[in-house]
């Protein structure tokens, strides 16, 4: 519910609206699925959106997951991606 509410319309050419999660609610998705193609869209997302990610809330938001997930390393992984990419 939290990832729909915070989403936005991007409106394409032709009037053709599609709604768009977060870029912060996309790296906690990908995170959480961490499949090797996932962390690569989010080395993507973490050069494009460098300084303007709520790093604040994506840590809030992965770390209960992962907990969950049995894979606590999760947040490891993207903080030492976040280190690596961020710009």
């Amino acid at each position: 519910e939290g990832a729909v509410a915070r989403s936005t319309f991007f409106q394409y050419p032709g009037d053709a609206p599609l709604r768009t999660c977060s870029a912060e609610d996309l790296i906690v998705m990908k995170a959480f699925a961490a499949r090797a193609k996932d962390w690569l869209d989010i080395e993507g997302v973490i050069i494009r959106q460098t300084g303007k990610l709520d790093w604040s809330y994506i840590r809030s938001q992965l770390r209960p997951l992962a907990e969950l997930k049995g894979a606590p390393e999760l947040w490891d992984e993207l903080e030492a991606r976040r280190t690596r990419f961020e710009v």
